[in-house]
C-alpha cells in the first residue's frame, strides 16, 4: 500500500474502508463477479418500486460496455464469460492506476476507455462497427467537472484512440467539437497514433454488417454492445466522464450519435454527476439525457439515482428508445439503470475491488 493510495481513497468518501491494494497489483485485492457465490460487494439492493437507489457506494471509477442485449449464461463459454470480464476489469484497472498514482479524474477516464478501444469486443476502436459503406467512422467525447471544459470529435477514420483526440480537442484548441477529416489531421499533428481502415476490422463486426443488410441469415441473435464509456472520481473530488462508439451497424455514412455531444452521451459537472450513456442514440440526442440527469439533481432536488431513473427509464422509452448509463457522485455514489435488456459494465471501489456485470440476470432492466 502507498502513502498516496491512502489519501487518495480516504479522501473520495466517507466512512472508506481501509486501503487494499490495487487490483491485481499488490496482494490481497480481488475480483468481485456480480450475482457469484463469495462476492461481498458494496452494492446497496435495488429498492421497492418507486424509490430507486444506488447500485453501489465508495466507487472511484465505473466503465460501461454496452447496453442492448446482453450476454445469456446458457449461450455463453466460459472462455467468452472470462474475455468480457476480463475487459472490463483491464479498463478498470488502466483508470484505476492512474487515480492510484495520483493522477485525476480526466487521465482516468481517458485511459479505461482507451482500453476499451483496444480491445475488440467492443464498438469502440478497434472493434468498431461498420456503416453502410462498409467504412469505419468513430465518434468520442470526453469533460471535466471542474470547469465544464469539455472535447469531442465525430466522424473520424483513422485515429486509433478516438478518446484521447478528444481530450487533445479539450485542451489544446478552442472548440469543443472537431469532425470527419479536420479531427483526423488535427490528432495526427498532435502525435496520437494513425490507423488504416483495416485495423478496426474484425470478422464477427463484418458478420454483423452482412446479417444488417440481409445478406446473410444468421443464427442466432446478434449482440449489440454499443458504446463504452467511463466515470470517475479522483482524490480532489474532481469528477470526469467520457464515451467513445464505433456507431450503429449499417448506420448512413455521416450518422452521428450521442456519445461525442455534450449533454447527450457524456457529461460531468462537480456537485452533481459524471455521466456517460450508451443506447438509442438518436433517443439520447433528442432527450438531452445526460445534461437532464444533471439538472434533476442540480435545480430538481433529486439524488443521483432518483434521477437516473426518471431519465433512463421513464423519460427516454417515451420518445421510442432504450439504453443505460453509469452516474457517479463526488463521494462515490454510483447507479447503472438501463431499460435496455442489460448493459455490460463494472466499477471500481475504494479499497480496489473491482465488480463486473456481464449477464442479463446480473443487470435486468429496470422498470
Amino acid at each position: 500500500m502507498t502513502r498516496n493510495s491512502t489519501r487518495r481513497l480516504a479522501t473520495v468518501g466517507a466512512g472508506a474502508l481501509s486501503v487494499a491494494a490495487l487490483l491485481a497489483a499488490v496482494p490481497g485485492s480481488s475480483t468481485v463477479f456480480a450475482g457469484r457465490p463469495g462476492g461481498a460487494e458494496p452494492v446497496v439492493a435495488q429498492a421497492a418500486k418507486g424509490k430507486p437507489r444506488p447500485d453501489a457506494r465508495h466507487v472511484v471509477l465505473a466503465v460501461h460496455g454496452g447496453a442492448g442485449t446482453a450476454l445469456k449464461r446458457e449461450n455463453t463459454t466460459p472462455a467468452q464469460e472470462k474475455a468480457y470480464r476480463d475487459g472490463l476489469a483491464d479498463a478498470l484497472r488502466a483508470g484505476g492506476k492512474v487515480l492510484d498514482d495520483g493522477g485525476t479524474s480526466v487521465a482516468a477516464v481517458e485511459a479505461a476507455v482507451r482500453s476499451l478501444e483496444d480491445n475488440p469486443l467492443f464498438n469502440a476502436g478497434k472493434g468498431a462497427v461498420f456503416n453502410e459503406d462498409a467504412g469505419h467512422e468513430l465518434d468520442a467525447s470526453i469533460m471535466r467537472g471542474s470547469d465544464l471544459a469539455a472535447g469531442a470529435v465525430a466522424g473520424v477514420r483513422n485515429v486509433r484512440n478516438p478518446v484521447s483526440a478528444a481530450r487533445l480537442v479539450m485542451e489544446k484548441t478552442k472548440h469543443v467539437l472537431l469532425a470527419g477529416e479536420g479531427a483526423d489531421d488535427f490528432a495526427a499533428r498532435n502525435g496520437l497514433q494513425t490507423v488504416t481502415q483495416d485495423y478496426y476490422w474484425t470478422e464477427k463486426r463484418w458478420q454483423e454488417l452482412l446479417k444488417a443488410k440481409g445478406q446473410q441469415k444468421g443464427s442466432g441473435e446478434t449482440l449489440t454492445q454499443g458504446t463504452v464509456g467511463a466515470v470517475a472520481v479522483d482524490a480532489k473530488r474532481d469528477l470526469a466522464a467520457a464515451t467513445s462508439t464505433g456507431g450503429m451497424t449499417n448506420k448512413m455514412a455521416g450518422r452521428v450519435g450521442d456519445s461525442p455531444v455534450v449533454g447527450a452521451g457524456t457529461y460531468a459537472k462537480n456537485g452533481t454527476v459524471a455521466a456517460s450513456a450508451t443506447g438509442a442514440g438518436e433517443v439520447f440526442l433528442r432527450g438531452a439525457a445526460t445534461a437532464t440527469l444533471s439538472n434533476l439533481i442540480e435545480f430538481g432536488g433529486a439524488n443521483l439515482a432518483e434521477a437516473a431513473y426518471e431519465v433512463l427509464v421513464e423519460r427516454l422509452p417515451e420518445l421510442g428508445g432504450t439504453g443505460g448509463v453509469i452516474a457517479l457522485d463526488a463521494h462515490g455514489v454510483f447507479d447503472a439503470p438501463h431499460s435496455s435488456e442489460g448493459m455490460l459494465h463494472g466499477y471500481l471501489t475504494e479499497d480496489g475491488r473491482t465488480v463486473t456485470k456481464i449477464f442479463a440476470d446480473e443487470t435486468p432492466a429496470n422498470s
